[in-house]
């Protein structure tokens, strides 16, 4: 298991669920889509729409392109989607 980024900071976070361990199964909450206080991501960093995580229960780090205003050209988006963070 990984330790804990140096950049994991508890006031930034994301509802997003983690590849690696589904921890968010069976949780009403999260199953509604709304914001749980259990089982949410440390957001390291993000570029644009693509958001860099990593899980506080497994120390898993991916990253989650959002879509959501994406201000990356497609060939920023080709390129960097594949990068690990950092």
């Amino acid at each position: 298991m990984l330790p804990l980024d140096p950049q994991a900071d508890i006031g930034r976070r994301a509802w997003v669920a983690c590849p690696n361990c589904d921890d968010r199964q069976g949780c009403d909450p999260c199953a509604a889509g709304r914001s749980c206080s259990t089982h949410w991501r440390y957001l390291l960093s993000n570029t644009g729409s693509l958001l860099h995580l990593q899980c506080p229960s497994c120390t898993h780090i991916w990253t989650h392109e959002t879509h959501f205003g994406a201000t990356r050209t497609f060939w920023q988006r080709l390129t960097t989607g594949l990068r690990p963070p950092g």
